[in-house]
């Protein structure tokens, strides 16, 4: 290409001088374009080849371990292997970032809230991690009546992926409420009650309270009314006793 582009500069200029013939000139430009599509063409050729080269390696857009290899020197790689259901030949699994996903009975949408506090308990090996809820579908589940919740979890090596988890959602939540365990409250005709002991003068008594009662949690429900912090609820053979009865302080 170098040499066809100075022979036609020097006949261009051999030309001009009126020295060679134009045949000449035409001859050489046309011996540079000639070379120049070659040169194209070839440069084509080289990228054709750059890419079917590039078609020979298999790139993963994530990075992480292979956790399964599923396909031999030779054979064609696809991705996957015709199963049912598909089986794939290679699988990345990275654990830098978790998440753990359940489901929310429709009853709790109103209650449940993105940036609701979770606990996330894995039994199997005796951990449990603190963490928000980061994502809630906008659907409902048609077959279970259920909604998606999501929450990222902080990197653990002993957190892998498909593990079950017991998931906790905090939907209820009262600055300084009393909560008392839920087998002392009994019920008459005016509603809900407990027993206190009340000390008056030298003695004891058991005092009849009404109470108003909230959410439940587990072994303790909420009171929201009837008692005061400081009252000393019987919880020992509340079944047995009546208004205004004398109690015994047993000091053990």
């Amino acid at each position: 290409m170098t040499l066809a582009k100075d022979l036609l500069n020097r006949q261009s200029n051999l030309w001009k001088q009126g020295i060679g013939t134009e045949v000449q000139v035409i001859s050489a430009k046309t011996q540079v374009e000639t070379l120049e599509k070659q040169l194209a063409a070839g440069n084509e050729n080289v990228k054709t080849a750059q890419e079917q080269m590039s078609a020979t390696n298999v790139i993963a857009d994530v990075d992480g371990i292979v956790d399964e290899l599923n396909v031999k020197v030779g054979e064609f790689f696809t991705g996957s292997i015709p199963t049912n259901p598909p089986t794939p030949q290679i699988k990345i699994v990275n654990t830098s970032s978790l998440k753990v996903v359940t489901e929310v009975p429709e009853n709790y949408a109103a209650r449940v809230k993105s940036g609701s506090k979770i606990i996330v308990v894995l039994t199997d090996v005796n951990k449990t991690y603190n963490a928000n809820l980061s994502f809630l579908s906008k659907t409902i589940n048609a077959n279970n009546r259920s909604f998606t919740a999501e929450a990222k979890l902080s990197y653990d090596g002993l957190l892998r992926p498909n593990q079950n988890a017991q998931v906790k959602i905090e939907d209820y939540s009262v600055a300084n409420a009393i909560a008392i365990p839920v087998n002392t409250v009994q019920t008459d005709d005016k509603g809900k009650y407990v027993y206190v002991a009340v000390q008056e003068g030298t003695k004891t008594f058991a005092r009849k309270k009404q109470i108003t009662v909230g959410e439940l949690n587990s072994s303790l429900i909420e009171i929201k009314s009837g008692l005061a912090a400081g009252d000393k609820l019987i919880t020992e053979g509340f079944q047995n006793i009546y208004e205004g009865q004398l109690l015994k302080i047993d000091s053990k």
